[in-house]
């Protein structure tokens, strides 16, 4: 018996980096795993096909999450194909970067809409079936630039800074139905998102870093299982750093 054993999980973004990691810890835990991605088909069926190895039952939808329409919809199949979620982890981001004088609304809105919009989405449709549930668990991935701030990404920052928010408010209000909410705060993880910097780039971030190395993917997924299992029964409105000390 694992940690998450006959629970039903939704990870949206997860065909790579910290969402792959966590639907994978998921599985390993006994979760059924439902997940969302963008385009990346072939690797959307691979993902799946590694899930189902785990022994546990596994579907992928692919939808644009920052769509209201798209997010009920998966919310909607998810439940007639699995019968009920108890996890969300609202973990689908992107990046466009730029000084607050150079950046375009563009820019800035299609930070917002994946980040932030695409989590009051999937929130606004799973709060019904676990309030009906009487309990679950929503997982959202913030940032510690959501905490302390970064230059040349006042979009990305202020996307994750409201996942905190919203974090908060939806464990206020849905507490009493028994739904908790909480966030990680990853500091620097290697992923693709950072695999693209120089590595004297990283090699400056690391020393940055007490523990003097940087995150992995599956250093989340762990924070991601204690929030996710009945381990945290009695925690909830926090927020997590997972960033080797960088933002203690």
């Amino acid at each position: 018996m694992g940690l998450l054993t006959g629970k039903t999980a939704l990870v949206t973004g997860a065909t790579r980096g910290i969402g792959r990691a966590i639907a994978l810890r998921f599985a390993a835990e006994g979760a059924d795993v439902a997940f969302t991605y963008r385009s990346q088909h072939e690797a959307a069926q691979a993902l799946v096909a590694e899930l189902e190895a785990a022994g546990v039952k596994a579907l992928a939808f692919a939808s644009d999450a920052s769509s209201f329409e798209d997010a009920h919809k998966v919310v909607e199949e998810v439940k007639a194909a699995f019968g009920r979620i108890d996890i969300l982890v609202n973990n689908a981001g992107i990046t466009k970067d730029g000084l607050m004088m150079r950046m375009d609304e563009a820019q800035w809105d299609a930070v917002i809409d994946t980040n932030l919009k695409s989590a009051f989405n999937f929130i606004h449709a799973c709060t019904p079936v676990m309030a009906r549930q009487r309990g679950g668990s929503i997982i959202n991935m913030s940032s510690v630039v959501g905490i302390a701030g970064n230059a040349g990404q006042c979009n990305y920052s202020a996307s994750k800074a409201g996942l905190i928010g919203l974090a908060k408010s939806i464990a206020k209000e849905m507490g009493p139905r028994g739904i908790r909410a909480n966030c990680i705060a990853p500091g620097f993880i290697e992923t693709d998102m950072t695999g693209a910097l120089p590595e004297n780039v990283k090699s400056e971030w690391e020393k940055q870093i007490p523990l003097r190395r940087c995150g992995k993917p599956e250093d989340v997924a762990s924070v991601a299982v204690f929030l996710a299992s009945d381990l945290s029964a009695y925690v909830t409105g926090q927020v997590i750093n997972c960033c080797g000390g960088m933002n203690c």
